[in-house]
């Protein structure tokens, strides 16, 4: 298995979103999303209640449709069906998702129920009520008829993805699901969903689900904080066919449930409102996987779009340019992460494993990095799929090299190191070999310069025992530490 692509990667492919004619299909109940916006001074003096003076008024794209403003916002080409009511608030609606570059020509007007809009009070950003209007009884025939019309024309246009997004609002039933899903499957057509209530039987055969904690509990018959919880997520998986299921867990992250399980820790430096969050993450989800990148890093994508949105008040979907933004922050974040005590890295590369990645271990001083460190580095790194490097202390260096060693600390070595991509873990060690290391983390593979040979490799023999292999990098001609403090003293 290939190792995951970088963040500064990551943006650079959402950059080129949008650059081909590919579009998404999304399915689901649309809704208006109505936010009054005041401040809180006093007390009603006709009841305890606060009074809210208005100050602003907001109308934004809601439920499915929050999920096609993710994507064209993402500047993925999106396509919508859904019913609105033939009132003020379908037309407010439409509207939203027009100003957001959404495909509405397929979307449906209905004379029999209203639109389902939520009206949020706010006082500052504090929720302080919320008026609902909607009816939620079965379709009539004339809008069955009309949803399955819309729908069979969408899927004839050939979709790059189609999205169901279930809000248990009547439009997403058990034929409707299981009619594009056994289309979609037949055309290779991806389907996620983000579904909802107890009959998950009418998701079967999806390429992915995306519940949150609750949703998967509900759908598992057991509580939130069931400690097998993941286990029978898993079980889940295998009973509806799916190829991969994704929960969302708000603030401990994102489990994927595929050949392996994986978690994505959470993002969010401050959560302000997390209403919207989990159509982020599966039109982000959507998005990558639509552009070639796998289900973990598509996640990992969704999992930092995540973090935008929660940070904001309402619902708010993520554009591209804070994508792009957040992206090259977390790479920051990132970096200085990989530089590890031993509890921390033991427990990366037991998740690293359990993913099917092989891992590499190289160690040495790395003292006044030069072109011959990068390029070892690189070339130690392609012999697996995560390279953990070992970096001696200012002690050990000096007990090595002599009392001028090193010319850099080892703190500013290991932030350095952990700047470059091939590097995915920096661990310093005090002892005179990496031997207690290496027996910690039990890599696939140990890899030393072409200067050393296979015996004279501590810890090789070691990793041959458990099934590895030694690894002999080519070294860079010319290239020394040593030969660079010649230069500075010439």
């Amino acid at each position: 298995m290939a190792g995951m692509l970088m963040n500064n990667a990551l943006a650079k492919l959402v950059q080129h979103f949008g650059e081909n004619s590919q579009h998404v299909l999304v399915i689901g109940d649309v809704m208006l999303d109505r936010y009054l916006i005041g401040e809180v001074n006093r007390i009603s003096p006709e009841g305890p209640v606060p009074v809210v003076l208005i100050k602003s008024e907001q109308q934004r794209a809601g439920g499915a449709a929050n999920v096609a403003a993710n994507l064209a916002l993402l500047d993925i080409h999106t396509r919508m069906i859904g019913l609105v009511g033939d009132d003020n608030e379908g037309a407010l609606l439409l509207t939203a998702m027009q100003a957001h570059g959404i495909d509405t020509q397929a979307m449906i007007r209905t004379a029999v129920r209203p639109t389902i809009a939520k009206t949020r009070i706010l006082g500052g950003h504090q929720q302080m009520l919320r008026l609902d209007q909607e009816i939620t009884t079965e379709l009539s025939i004339s809008e069955s008829l009309a949803v399955d019309q819309a729908i069979q024309a969408a899927l004839k246009q050939s979709p790059a993805l189609v999205i169901l997004s279930d809000y248990a609002k009547g439009l997403l039933t058990e034929d409707i699901c299981q009619a594009v899903i056994h289309y979609c499957r037949d055309n290779n057509i991806p389907v996620l969903v983000d579904p909802k209530g107890r009959n998950y039987h009418k998701y079967r055969g999806a390429t992915a689900l995306t519940p949150n904690k609750k949703e998967t509990a509900e759908a598992c018959d057991t509580h939130v904080n069931d400690a097998a919880l993941i286990d029978k997520a898993s079980a889940l998986k295998s009973s509806l066919a799916l190829d991969f299921l994704a929960v969302t867990r708000g603030e401990e992250g994102i489990t994927l449930i595929s050949d392996h399980t994986a978690h994505l820790s959470a993002t969010a430096k401050q959560v302000f409102d997390v209403s919207g969050a989990g159509d982020t993450v599966i039109a982000t989800l959507a998005a990558g996987l639509m552009h070639g990148l796998s289900p973990l890093e598509s996640l990992s994508l969704a999992n930092v779009a995540a973090g935008v949105v929660v940070g904001k008040v309402g619902t708010v979907p993520i554009t591209k340019a804070d994508l792009v933004d957040a992206l090259a922050t977390a790479q920051g974040s990132e970096q200085a992460h990989k530089i590890c005590e031993l509890p921390d890295l033991l427990q990366k590369v037991s998740t690293w494993k359990q993913q099917g990645q092989r891992i590499v271990f190289t160690n040495g001083c790395f003292d006044l990095l030069h072109a011959g460190h990068v390029t070892y580095l690189e070339d130690a790194k392609r012999r697996g799929d995560k390279l953990v490097l070992g970096l001696n202390t200012d002690r050990s260096v000096s007990a090595l090299k002599g009392p001028s060693r090193p010319v850099v600390n080892e703190n500013d070595r290991a932030r350095v190191l952990a700047a470059l991509e091939s590097v995915d873990a920096v661990i310093l060690f005090d002892e005179d070999t990496p031997l207690n290391l290496i027996n910690a983390i039990q890599p696939n593979v140990i890899a030393k310069g072409s200067d050393y040979t296979a015996d004279q490799v501590v810890g090789g023999q070691e990793v041959l025992s458990w099934g590895g292999e030694i690894a002999l990098i080519d070294l860079v001609e010319g290239r020394s530490t040593t030969n660079l403090i010649k230069k500075m003293h010439a």
